[in-house]
């Protein structure tokens, strides 16, 4: 467990894949608070290949996880950097209080620092107004509404925070990347 930063007295932390209560705290809180039912293969795809882009905020008294973003960064159609946000929960009683925020702007600091993301990408459920209004904070963009994307038959918004000039561009007019 790496603590990356102190926010209004809660210490975020980069997730550790050798911590087993940590995979199990977080697979708890995604399948409790997320309409979409994922595999445990989902988790250890995203925490296995990029524990760097995974974050969990924990309560400083009982170190119990109480929110956590899990992301990670590949090539599109190899001319792009693309940062993927998968998940983000927070735990009921600790929402408004801009925990989820300070989770997205650090992902978005860190893909655009370590690893010069073009762009960064993720899909949310056309109803949940509260994470529209929160990634459109941040610029991100509706570019695409996926119907009946999720299990649960509801339609998602697939949404982009362009970053550099690449994402602006048609992928058609991009080289490859090297």
């Amino acid at each position: 467990m790496s603590l990356i930063t102190e926010i209004n007295g809660l210490p975020y932390y980069q997730f550790d894949p050798n911590n087993q209560d940590e995979f199990k705290q977080i697979s708890k809180l995604i399948s409790l608070h997320l309409s979409e039912p994922y595999s445990i293969y989902v988790y250890w795809y995203f925490l296995n290949n990029w524990p760097q882009y995974c974050y969990t905020v924990k309560d400083p008294d009982t170190l119990k996880i109480i929110g956590v973003i899990i992301s990670k960064i590949e090539p599109h159609r190899n001319v792009r950097m693309r940062g993927y946000i998968g998940m983000l929960v927070i735990e009921q009683q600790y929402r408004k209080k801009g925990i989820a925020s300070n989770l997205v702007k650090l992902t978005i600091e860190n893909m655009k620092s370590k690893d010069d993301v073009d762009e960064i990408m993720l899909e949310t459920e056309v109803i949940n107004q509260g994470a529209l209004n929160l990634y459109e904070s941040f610029g991100f963009m509706r570019t695409k509404r996926l119907y009946r994307y999720y299990l649960n038959t509801h339609d998602a918004y697939r949404l982009i925070l362009p970053i550099t000039d690449k994402a602006r561009t048609r992928i058609a007019f991009l080289p490859q990347l090297a």
